[in-house]
């Protein structure tokens, strides 16, 4: 399974990690990735929604 949202299509990024000695090394900042069940087509689904998409489909009354 993906690590992208289903809504806004936000993916993991990836960037250096440094160290005290700005030693760099790769690592990935991944989407905090929330389950949810949506009612699609009159029939609840579940979908893997960012928590920035999450929050603003509660505030719009959408879930």
């Amino acid at each position: 399974m993906s690590r992208v949202c289903a809504i806004t299509g936000k993916g993991p990024l990836s960037g250096n990690k440094r160290s005290h000695s700005m030693h760099a090394t790769r690592r990935k900042w991944n989407v905090n990735l929330q389950t949810v069940k949506v009612m699609v087509d009159g029939k609840p689904k579940k979908i893997r929604v960012s928590a920035r998409a999450l929050k603003t489909l509660k505030a719009k009354k959408a879930i």
